[in-house]
């Protein structure tokens, strides 16, 4: 597998991470993320049976379904996370990478705990900090990008509180590199396509992207926070 099939972070070693150690044939599966397509995709040809995706927005809602090209076996649809349409106890495994680390990630994992199975996997990535502080030019780029990242040492205990029981979880910030590269490659690479107009209407956006990535990778953003994958089982 490409490792840029999966273009979030963490690549695609959340997703080796969880069928490493699990078996998902006839499991029914719930995935979050726009960028996730691909995972749904594999999760179908794995379990044998249809996967559910959900995504946040209709933009998101309209890649989705253009990257599937009318698969038939994953059923996409437009839901906030924290108040989806499944009944309860509906899903033998819910995946979400790089997608719950959020103002509303505790509201998200309350809806995850009701939608999931007793003893269900729950396979989570997350942005995570080394220390309970962090410089200003850090946190500056989790503001902007709205993300709320959890102190890796906390990680176990917030979903333990949770009554989540910490299976498994591994380190992936190594991937955070390769990842930051891309997004600059692929930013570069995107620019030199758009008009001068595409360009200013779209620089808020690209300047926020740029940054983040040039920071992580050449002005110590590597010293301050990384990504981590955990297998939790409900309790």
């Amino acid at each position: 597998m490409d490792n840029f099939e999966i273009f979030l972070p963490g690549l695609d070693s959340q997703y080796k991470f969880l069928i490493s150690r699990t078996e998902l044939k006839d499991k029914r599966i719930l995935v979050l993320g726009s960028e996730s397509t691909f995972v749904a995709q594999k999760f179908a040809e794995l379990s044998g049976t249809p996967v559910n995706l959900i995504v946040e927005d209709y933009e998101s809602l309209l890649n989705s379904k253009l990257k599937l090209n009318d698969n038939p076996n994953v059923h996409t649809a437009l839901m906030d996370f924290e108040f989806t349409d499944f009944e309860n106890n509906s899903f033998d495994v819910i995946y979400a990478q790089a997608s719950i680390s959020c103002t509303r990630r505790n509201k998200i994992v309350k809806e995850i705990k009701r939608i999931l199975k007793l003893k269900g996997l729950f396979c989570v990535g997350e942005i995570t900090t080394y220390n309970e502080t962090i410089p200003r030019f850090i946190q500056n780029i989790f503001d902007n990008a709205g993300i709320v990242p959890l102190q890796l040492s906390k990680l176990g205990n917030y979903y333990s509180e949770r009554n989540f029981k910490v299976i498994d979880d591994l380190n992936l910030t190594f991937t955070l590199k390769d990842y930051y590269s891309r997004v600059l490659s692929n930013l570069n690479r995107e620019m030199k396509s758009l008009s001068d107009k595409e360009k200013s209407y779209y620089k808020k956006l690209l300047n926020k992207i740029g940054h983040e990535a040039k920071v992580y990778l050449n002005h110590g953003g590597d010293r301050f926070f990384g990504f981590t994958a955990s297998l939790l089982e409900l309790e």
